[in-house]
C-alpha cells in the first residue's frame, strides 16, 4: 500500500498534543517501566503494541459505557475505543522519539459502515512506515507486530472492497476531527459504538 503523510515534517509525528499527550506524567511513567528492558526501537514498538493491544481493553469488548478521550485518559482508566487506543500507542512511542501516526479504515457492519483507527510507525532502520492495529484481538482475528519482520503487516481487519470498505492511505499526525468530535459530544460509549460512529473521514 502506498502511504501519504499528512505532514511532510516528521517532527509532527513526534509532537505531544492534546490527544497524544505523551508529556503527561502518567505516560512518561508507564513508558519508563514498559521500555526498561528494551534494546532497540523494534523491541520498544513490540512492548508498546502488546501492552496497548492486550492490557488496555477495547471499551466495546468489555461492555463499558465510559468514554475516554486522550492517550493519558485511556491509560488512567485502563480502556478506550480504537480511536483512543491508537492515541495511546502513538503517545508511548513518541515519548521514545519513534515517529508514530494515525491511520484509518472504513469497515462494513450489518447495516452501515464505521471508521476504525490504527497506527502507522516509522521504522528508521528500514526508512519506511508500517501499519499496526492495537485495537485488541477478536475471535479468529489476531493482530501482531513482528520484531524480526516488522513490515509483515498483520491487522485485525482485512478490507473488503466489494463491501465498500476502504484502507485510507493518509497517515495523520493528529486524529481527524470526525473521530474526536464523536467522543467529545457523547457520554455513553455503548451508544456511540452502536449508532454514532462516523461512516467516513
Amino acid at each position: 500500500m502506498q502511504y501519504q503523510v499528512e505532514k511532510e515534517d516528521r517532527e509532527a509525528y513526534l509532537a505531544s498534543t492534546h490527544y497524544i499527550d505523551w508529556q503527561n506524567p502518567l505516560i512518561l511513567q508507564k513508558a519508563e517501566a514498559l521500555f526498561a528492558g528494551c534494546q532497540n526501537d523494534r523491541e520498544k514498538i513490540k512492548a508498546a503494541f502488546d501492552f496497548v493491544r492486550d492490557q488496555i481493553p477495547h471499551s466495546g469488548d468489555i461492555g463499558s459505557h465510559k468514554i475516554t478521550h486522550t492517550a493519558s485518559e485511556a491509560l488512567a482508566e485502563g480502556e478506550g475505543v480504537c480511536y483512543v487506543k491508537s492515541m495511546l500507542l502513538a503517545a508511548l512511542l513518541r515519548s521514545q522519539g519513534i515517529a508514530t501516526g494515525l491511520c484509518y479504515q472504513r469497515l462494513a457492519r450489518a447495516n452501515d459502515h464505521i471508521i476504525h483507527a490504527l497506527n502507522a510507525i516509522y521504522l528508521e532502520d528500514l526508512q519506511k512506515w508500517v501499519r499496526v492495529d492495537a485495537r485488541g484481538n477478536l475471535p479468529g482475528k489476531e493482530a501482531e507486530f513482528y520484531v524480526e519482520a516488522p513490515d509483515k503487516e498483520q491487522l485485525v481487519f482485512a478490507v473488503r472492497p466489494e463491501l465498500d470498505e476502504v484502507d485510507y492511505p493518509v497517515i495523520y499526525a493528529e486524529p481527524p476531527l470526525v473521530t474526536t468530535k464523536v467522543l467529545e459530544e457523547n457520554t455513553d460509549c455503548m451508544e456511540v459504538l452502536k449508532e454514532k460512529l462516523p461512516e467516513r473521514l
